[in-house]
């Protein structure tokens, strides 16, 4: 076998007159990602990324002057609206129940505490405004996404931006089990004979999201624009009808409901007051999710995305105060079985096909609000896993620009959470808060550092908001965690430096697997070993054949290995395999490998060892031959053997594992081997 020449006849070998260049690069991808095989070339390469050279990698600046073809991607991203649709449902949901987590709490002080509804509301919705015009700037310095974790992770330091991102994945997944359980939750309370169906109707809503987006995030704002409109729509019309009435239209929602006014506090005190602010602020959460997701945007993607907070926080400012004042307006008292929401309705609209349209409507977001995290969380998981804290798989995109393993894996945790709650919202809402407010907090901070560092026009008034900020939703952290600790939140402080805890684990490994392979640093010239390929045999067939003849061309030398027992049986076949190896003689030894166990994975990695024991500089390949069915069924019907051999040889030994695949031939004659003059491709 000759290499001197490849089959353009251009010298491949070096000469005196053309010494080898050590530092050639071996290939645009290298091997940063010691898990990625087969990962697309010039993704997921966070080393190499500054090699220009490369066709078709990601910095492949070499013909400028070449006209840009369009994005196919592009169309698998969003606009501003269907963002709006997309990311903002768990906030346009929040305030079916922002209002009246600030009444419930209010009504302890009698009917004076709920006279504080709309200065409490007109706080939150400062905050509001706040927390937009930060994320905004977001955005606008983080184009990559990541939010929180990204500001953090420059300017407040590993730790710090871990744990942004431990409670950024605890707020999603907590929001799909509470959006689920209380869209489930308004349903049944409409239709009672469906109550103790609930967890299969919980089930229903993950499944038809799930599989929603996982047909990408434009198919899903698609799906959600229409229930995302009838809602706003909905809720807008109910406050601009309430602003014209000086007195309700009905209390029949409310009727026959016993009060939940408390009769025995006069005065309202500033720890109310502040444990009503942070109640309402539950109305706050899926704010950042725009800023998550920023890569999901159509280009120009940063102000696509900031339209998109904007029209957000304008939305939702809008609709909690306008409900502010409508019960002020109607001096409404909370109920024992009866949402806030639903009285305004039936004061405003009246106990008419309104008042249905208004609770169907927030049936529907309630159960759908679960969309805007996979928006949001699979792209963060993404961002983990290019910086080592999350396996490399969640990095990987399907077809349509869905992270899929990340929606999957986010799927599975709530499923695990619906079980765990038997789908009672009660359960799970107080664990939801907490984790938003801490990203919150740590956002703000870090864009005052950021804003310190760059001094742009402007800065101090931008870090002073940003100062509010962090204040505001830190006291509210402290507060919500103190208030609902014994009710569920300690989960919540327990998981999150655990959450920190897995994900310096997996960079820690990362980082052992690097430095084993050593990944930077130019390894040694190639060179040329003896090659060996074991093929495990059972029997003479076709598939054998084509076995052996991929074997003779990948190595030197190739050995048949078939493993025997000790009974009867197994002797007999045995023997009847010997005679018809010898009548076929292929040219290639077949080894009996004998075994007193019915395994067939031990024998062949133990014979591995063997070979690199007495011959320690040999490259061994194991071949394993497989059928590969017509129908995917048919799948049911093999044995197996070929996984488990791999399996064993995979974990006992260093030898390359190579499964052919045989797919078997139509109907009809078999076809022969290739004459001499037929063509070779």
């Amino acid at each position: 076998m000759s290499t001197s020449s490849d089959a353009s006849g251009d010298a491949a070998t070096p000469t005196p007159d053309a010494p080898a260049r050590p530092d050639t690069p071996a290939g645009p991808n290298g091997v940063s990602d010691p898990g990625g095989a087969g990962a697309p070339r010039g993704t997921g390469n966070t080393k190499n990324t500054g090699n220009t050279d490369a066709p078709g990698g990601i910095g492949n600046t070499a013909d400028t002057d070449r006209p840009t073809k369009p994005d196919r991607r592009e169309k698998h991203r969003l606009t501003s609206l269907q963002g709006l649709a997309a990311l903002s449902l768990d906030a346009m949901a929040s305030v079916a129940y922002g209002p009246e987590a600030i009444v419930l709490v209010l009504a302890a002080a009698g009917a004076a505490g709920l006279g504080y509804t709309l200065p409490v509301t007109l706080a939150i919705a400062a905050l509001l405004a706040v927390l937009v015009a930060s994320y905004r700037q977001v955005i606008a310095a983080f184009p990559n996404g990541g939010g929180s974790y990204a500001v953090a992770r420059r300017h407040l330091g590993k730790r710090t931006s871990l744990t942004a991102a431990a409670s950024l994945v605890l707020d999603y997944v907590l929001n799909v089990a509470v959006s689920v359980t209380a869209g489930v939750a308004a349903l049944t309370s409409a239709f009672p004979s469906l109550y103790d169906d609930r967890m299969w109707l919980c089930a229903g809503v993950l499944v038809l999201v799930t599989g929603v987006n996982l047909r990408g995030i434009v198919d899903s704002a698609k799906a959600f624009i229409v229930p995302t409109a009838v809602f706003v729509g909905s809720i807008l019309t109910l406050i601009v009808v309430g602003l014209f009435r000086s007195a309700p239209a009905s209390t029949e929602a409310a009727a026959g409901h016993a009060s939940a006014l408390g009769d025995d506090a006069t005065t309202v005190g500033a720890l109310l007051l502040l444990k009503a602010f942070a109640s309402g602020c539950s109305a706050l959460t899926g704010v950042e999710a725009v800023a998550n997701a920023v890569p999901s945007f159509r280009a120009p993607a940063a102000r696509r995305a900031q339209h998109t907070e904007v029209a957000l926080g304008a939305l939702l400012g809008v609709m909690l105060i306008g409900l502010s004042v409508l019960i002020g307006r109607f001096q409404l008292q909370p109920v024992e079985g009866v949402t806030v929401l639903a009285q305004l309705a039936d004061a405003s609209l009246g106990h008419n096909w309104g008042f249905y349209v208004v609770q169907f409507a927030t049936v529907v977001l309630l159960a759908l609000a679960a969309n805007t995290s996979f928006g949001g969380l699979p792209v963060l998981m993404s961002l983990l896993a290019r910086d080592n804290y999350l396996p490399h798989v969640f990095r990987l995109k399907a077809d349509r620009e869905v992270h899929r393993h990340g929606v999957l894996a986010l799927a599975a945790v709530a499923a695990l959470l619906l079980l765990f709650s038997g789908g009672d919202t009660n359960t799970l809402v107080p664990l939801f808060a907490i984790g938003v407010f801490v990203g919150f907090t740590i956002c703000q901070a870090g864009m005052v550092v950021h804003w310190y560092a760059e001094r742009s026009a402007r800065w101090r008034l931008k870090a002073a908001l940003n100062g509010l900020g962090a204040l505001l939703t830190g006291v509210s952290t402290v507060v919500v965690t103190a208030t609902k600790f014994t009710e569920g939140a300690w989960l919540v402080v327990i998981a999150l430096p655990l959450l920190v805890l897995l994900f310096e684990r997996v960079h820690r490994a990362y980082g052992s697997i690097d430095d084993r392979i050593g990944l930077g640093r130019v390894p040694e010239a190639p060179h040329r070993d003896r090659s060996l390929v074991i093929v495990p045999v059972s029997h003479l067939s076709r598939l054998t054949c084509e076995a052996v003849n991929a074997a003779v061309s990948l190595g030197d030398e190739v050995r048949a290995v078939t493993v025997t027992h000790d009974d009867a049986e197994d002797q007999e076949a045995a023997r009847e395999l010997r005679r018809d190896w010898a009548r076929w003689n292929p040219g290639v030894e077949l080894v009996e490998l004998r075994s007193e166990h019915r395994t067939i994975g031990r024998p062949v990695s133990q014979y591995v060892r063997r070979v690199y024991q007495y011959h320690p500089g040999t490259r061994v390949t194991v071949l394993i031959p497989e059928v590969e069915p017509d129908r995917w069924w048919q799948r049911l019907l093999q044995n197996q053997r070929g996984a488990v051999l791999a399996h064993a040889v995979r974990r006992d030994t260093q030898a390359v594992i190579c499964r052919l695949r045989f797919r078997l031939p139509g109907p009809g004659p078999v076809p022969g081997p290739p004459s001499p003059s037929d063509p070779v491709n």
